[in-house]
């Protein structure tokens, strides 16, 4: 278990809130930042330190190594500068028992500062660029005393972070679905697809776009992360990128799935001749409508679909 201080406070409340961190992957003029860097070097189970404004008031459990992800768009005006391309780390974020200082403490945690880009500076402010640092587990322990943490072990456990499955037994569970021919492929797909778990392409795709993109639902219970080129279809750093996904409510997923409907990058949306027009006014989707445009990083998963499309015309 390692240590890390992330420096957040533009993004604080999004990053906490949501349960990740993001950062871009170089500096806006593309050189290349080690605070960014050790985004990759993160691993399940570390623990890191939220400080902003002047205070250490969350404390969080890694979750997930980094995968490449898109800027969130709630982040909306802030990070204007940031490079779109990034990393994305789940995490689990718990409010510190007592909030901490730092500042106010420094003459006990000055000499336990990284020599070389630490998140905070000899006088105890803050060392803006910096964004994630690795500290030491000296300085990690006392943050944890400080912070009314007191074990390790007790910390660890609140958050519910569960050992790794058995992995035979997983993919004794896949062979089973992929066994059932009774069940149709597509069937049998989605059903692996939910066994395996898509909890961080779901994030990412939330990140890209939190709602609907035809009805416009923003309840996230509601609506299924949706990939645009094909699980099957997809390499493995595609079936995790943000970009090859929309968030859509259960009946639009299944025409889209199905490919009975497509859009242009526009967000001209084409019918499927083969649909009912009383499926659509039953649902209450135009013919003719038309969504936000599409981010330009979607376009080529967007072509595929509408390949796939127009062959089913074909068909």
């Amino acid at each position: 278990m390692a240590f890390w201080w992330v420096n957040h406070k533009q993004t604080r409340d999004h990053e906490v809130r949501g349960g990740y961190l993001w950062s871009p992957k170089r500096n806006a003029n593309g050189a290349f930042n080690q605070t960014y860097e050790n985004m990759r070097l993160v691993r399940r189970g570390d623990i890191v330190f939220s400080y902003a404004n002047g205070r250490i008031s969350a404390v969080g459990q890694i979750l997930e190594s980094a995968s490449a992800s898109p800027k969130p768009t709630e982040f909306g005006s802030v990070g204007d500068n940031w490079s779109d391309d990034g990393w994305l780390v789940s995490v689990y974020f718990s409010s510190a028992p007592k909030p901490l200082s730092p500042k106010a403490h420094i003459e006990n945690l000055r000499d336990l500062l990284p020599d070389k880009y630490s998140p905070i500076q000899k006088n105890g402010d803050g060392n803006q660029g910096c964004y994630l640092a690795g500290i030491s587990d000296a300085l990690g322990h006392i943050l944890l005393a400080m912070l009314g943490i007191e074990a390790d072990p007790v910390f660890a456990s609140s958050f519910f972070v569960a050992e790794p499955e058995p992995r035979n037994e997983l993919l004794a569970d896949l062979d089973d679905i992929a066994g059932d021919h009774a069940l149709p492929e597509t069937q049998r797909e989605q059903l692996a697809k939910a066994r395996i778990g898509q909890g961080l392409f779901r994030k990412c795709v939330m990140l890209v776009d939190p709602r609907c993109k035809v009805t416009g639902v923003e309840d996230a219970r509601l609506l299924i992360a949706s990939h645009i080129k094909p699980w099957r279809a997809s390499s493995n750093t595609e079936r995790i990128n943000g970009f090859n996904g929309i968030m859509l409510s259960p009946h639009v997923d299944a025409l889209f799935d199905e490919h009975l409907i497509t859009f242009e990058n526009d967000g001209a949306m084409h019918t499927h001749p083969s649909l009912d027009p009383q499926v659509l006014e039953a649902w209450g989707i135009p013919r003719a409508t038309r969504v936000e445009p599409f981010r330009r990083e979607q376009h080529v998963f967007l072509g595929h679909h509408r390949s796939s499309f127009h062959e089913k015309l074909k068909a």
